[in-house]
C-alpha cells in the first residue's frame, strides 16, 4: 500500500486522487465480505447498526449501517478536522476501541484499527484512480483494496484474449486462483491445466510438456499427449516456471512460436491451440541475467505482466477471505468467530498470504465444536504473531461480548469459552469486570 498522504483530496498529474477510506474488514460474528467506502467529498463518516449491511450518501456525509447488534444506532463518527481526520464515540453503549484502547475523541493514523462491537473496521490513506468507486463489496469484485483491485480487473479484462499472462507474486498469494480466473473469463471451451515446473525431472520435463509416444525412451509404455496437448482449446498455467530446465526451455519457447508440438519420439508436429499463463515468485530479469531463464522466452511469455499483493497488502480483504474460507471447509455449518479470535486474525501479519490463511481456518473448524471459532482454536502461530498486550486486549473483548450475550451467566460463558466457572470468576477479577453490570431481567 502506499505511504500516508495529505487527506484533502485532490487530483494529482497522473489522474489521481488523494483520500481517507474506511474499510469495514471483519464481522466476528457473521463472517461476510468486506466493504470499502471512500470518504471523497464528505465531511463525515457516520458508523452505528443497521438491519444489514448498506451506504447511504447526501451532500456531505456517509451513513455506513452495520447488522452488528452490540452497536448503538448511531455509535461513532468520523469527521474532517484540521486536515486529518477524527474518530468520535457518539455516547455509545460499548464504545469504540482502538488498537485494544477505549477511547472517546482521537485522531486518526493510517492504518488504525477501530473495533466497535464485534466489527472491526480500518482507516487508510492512500492514493487512487479518480474513477475509482466510493462503496464496493467484496461480493461484487475480487479486491476492494484499490491497487489490488486495478491490478485484478486488468486480468480479467485480458482473459478473453489470447495474449499470454505472467503472473509474478509471493508463494500463496493466489497465483494459481489467478490463473483459474483467467481461464474461466475466457470462454476457452478446453481445459484448465496446471504443472508445477518445479517438481519437474529434469530428463521428463520435456515428456511431460509436450508428450511422447510409446518407446520414446525406457518406461514410455504408452502414447501420452503431454500437458500442452492436454490443455488444447484451453489454459496452461506453468507454475514456477523460473525453475524449468533450460533445454526445455528452448523447446517451450518454439512451441509459442510456431504453435505446434512434437512429442518425444515423434518427427510431425502436432497444432495446438493453447492460452499459456507462467506464474513465479522469482525476478525473471535477474534470472535471465544470470543466465538461468531465457530472454527469448521471458519476452513471449511477458505478454502481460501482474504482480500480485501479499495479503500483509491487501488485509482489508481478510472479511471475504475469511467467508469463503469457512464457506468452503464448514459449507454446512453457520460458523463466526470470537472477537478475540478475528483481532488475532487481522493482526496476524501472515507471511504465507491466502494460503496460510485458509489452512489456519481448516485447523480452527477441525477443533472447533461450537458456533464460533475461538483464539484458543486458532494455531499457535497465528496467535502468537499478535503483540501480547493485544492478545490480553481481545481476551478481554471476548469475555465482554460473552458477558453481553449470556447476560451475566457465568455457567453459560463458562461452556462457550470451554472452561471451568472458577476460571471465570478469576479472568474477572484479572479484567476487573462485574457479571452483575450485565444481568438484565
Amino acid at each position: 500500500m502506499a505511504d500516508t498522504l495529505t487527506l484533502v483530496p485532490e487530483r494529482s498529474r497522473d489522474g489521481q486522487v488523494a483520500v481517507a477510506a474506511v474499510f469495514v474488514v471483519l464481522d466476528a460474528r457473521r463472517p461476510r465480505a468486506s466493504t470499502r467506502h471512500l470518504l471523497r467529498g464528505t465531511e463525515r463518516a457516520l458508523i452505528g447498526r443497521g438491519p444489514e449491511q448498506a451506504a447511504q450518501r447526501d451532500a456531505s456525509t456517509v451513513r455506513i449501517d452495520l447488522p452488528d447488534r452490540h452497536l448503538s444506532i448511531e455509535h461513532l463518527a468520523i469527521e474532517r478536522a484540521l486536515g486529518g481526520w477524527t474518530v468520535r464515540d457518539l455516547g455509545s453503549k460499548n464504545g469504540v476501541v482502538i488498537g485494544g484502547e477505549r477511547v472517546s475523541q482521537r485522531v486518526l493514523e493510517d492504518g488504525d484499527w477501530i473495533e466497535v462491537g464485534e466489527t472491526f473496521l480500518r482507516f487508510r490513506t492512500f492514493k487512487v484512480p479518480a474513477s475509482t468507486l466510493d462503496d464496493l463489496s467484496g461480493g461484487q469484485a475480487m479486491s476492494i483494496v484499490p491497487m489490488v483491485e486495478q491490478s485484478l480487473r486488468r486480468l480479467a479484462d485480458a482473459a478473453p484474449s489470447p495474449v499470454p499472462v505472467l503472473l509474478f507474486g509471493e508463494s500463496g498469494v493466489g497465483k494459481e486462483v489467478a490463473a483459474r480466473m483467467i481461464h474461466e473469463r475466457s470462454q476457452r471451451p478446453g481445459p484448465f491445466v496446471a504443472v508445477n515446473c518445479a517438481g519437474l525431472v529434469e530428463t521428463l520435463a520435456a515428456a511431460t510438456l509436450f508428450g511422447h509416444r510409446r518407446g520414446a525412451y525406457t518406461g514410455a509404455i504408452d502414447d501420452r499427449p503431454g500437458a500442452i496437448r492436454a490443455s488444447d482449446r484451453g489454459t496452461l498455467l506453468l507454475d514456477e516456471v523460473a525453475d524449468l530446465p533450460l533445454a526445455t526451455q528452448g523447446t517451450l519457447l518454439r512451441v509459442l512460436q510456431e504453435r505446434e508440438v512434437v512429442p518425444v519420439g515423434e518427427t510431425r508436429p502436432v497444432p495446438i491451440d493453447v492460452r499459456f499463463v507462467a506464474a513465479t515468485l522469482r525476478d525473471l530479469e535477474r534470472e535471465v541475467e544470470a543466465g538461468r531463464f531465457r530472454v527469448d522466452l521471458y519476452a513471449r511469455l511477458a505478454g502481460l505482466r501482474v504482480t500480485l499483493s501479499p495479503l500483509r497488502e491487501r488485509v482489508e480483504d481478510l472479511g471475504t477471505l475469511i467467508a469463503h474460507s469457512l464457506a468452503r471447509h464448514a459449507p454446512d455449518r453457520e460458523l463466526g468467530l470470537s472477537p478475540a479470535a478475528a483481532w488475532a486474525l487481522c493482526r496476524h501479519r501472515w507471511p504465507l498470504n491466502i494460503r496460510e490463511l485458509d489452512q489456519a481456518i481448516a485447523a480452527a473448524v477441525a477443533v472447533a465444536h461450537g458456533d464460533r471459532v475461538g483464539l484458543e482454536h486458532l494455531p499457535e502461530q497465528v496467535v502468537g504473531g499478535a503483540p501480547a498486550a493485544s492478545v490480553e486486549a481481545a481476551r478481554r473483548d471476548e469475555l465482554l461480548a460473552l458477558l453481553r450475550d449470556h447476560r451475566g451467566n457465568l455457567a453459560a460463558v463458562a461452556r462457550a469459552l470451554g472452561t471451568s466457572r472458577a476460571q471465570v470468576h478469576r479472568l474477572l477479577r484479572r479484567f476487573e469486570l462485574d457479571p452483575e453490570a450485565y444481568r438484565r431481567p
